[in-house]
């Protein structure tokens, strides 16, 4: 399935970057594979449990007010408004089966995310004044992903799954980071109705080169 960018809009009209591109939307119990478009975020990086660190924390309370500001920068001076758009975050590790058990957190890596838009620019952000927060433009290309609906830490199975049965079956690799999309707020949804978008960068299986197992 093909995805292509927002298309514009004239001034006046509220954009929902979540409606227009359909990779914003996945399938409980399926694996359904994805041309994600080369995307712009709001960016803060970090290491450690997202249940514990103080780093996760402070990342989480930064990039969200930066999107607000831009959000209303672009309202006020140039006359573009849209929808703030959902936390994102990329994970990874040096052993990616840490995703699969749900341990050792302490040894994740991580990039908070925040989709803008297009005519969004670095001086624009550096307008609003938020230091720690940065642009940077994602291209994932094609994905494999699914909607896990449940506590987090219940992701293992799913991911178990799409890493040891869909991937390799489907003649796919993992080529990229082990994104995620959080469609509700963790501090007022309960665990079990939280819902997730687990999304994974792929491409083929070259020649003599093994599967990715996790």
């Amino acid at each position: 399935m093909d995805e292509t960018p927002a298309p514009h809009h004239p001034g006046g009209m509220k954009v929902d970057l979540k409606r227009e591109i359909g990779s914003y939307s996945a399938r409980r119990g399926r694996f359904d594979v994805v041309d994600v478009p080369e995307l712009q975020y709001l960016a803060v990086d970090g290491v450690g449990d997202p249940n514990t660190a103080p780093q996760y924390r402070a990342a989480v309370e930064a990039i969200f007010p930066a999107a607000y500001r831009v959000k209303f920068f672009s309202k006020r001076e140039l006359g573009r408004d849209y929808v703030v758009m959902p936390l994102e975050a990329l994970w990874w590790a040096a052993d990616m089966a840490v995703f699969t058990t749900a341990r050792e957190k302490s040894r994740w890596s991580w990039t908070l995310l925040n989709l803008v838009p297009d005519w969004i620019s670095a001086e624009h952000l550096a307008e609003v004044g938020h230091p720690g927060v940065r642009l940077e433009r994602l291209a994932e290309g094609r994905c494999v992903q699914t909607l896990h609906v449940g506590p987090y830490d219940e992701e293992g199975p799913v991911l178990t799954a799409l890493h040891e049965e869909f991937l390799p079956a489907q003649g796919f690799t993992m080529t990229g980071h082990h994104h995620e999309i959080y469609l509700g707020d963790a501090r007022r949804t309960a665990p079990a109705r939280l819902r997730t978008i687990l999304r994974q960068p792929v491409g083929p299986i070259s020649s003599g080169t093994p599967a990715a197992r996790g």
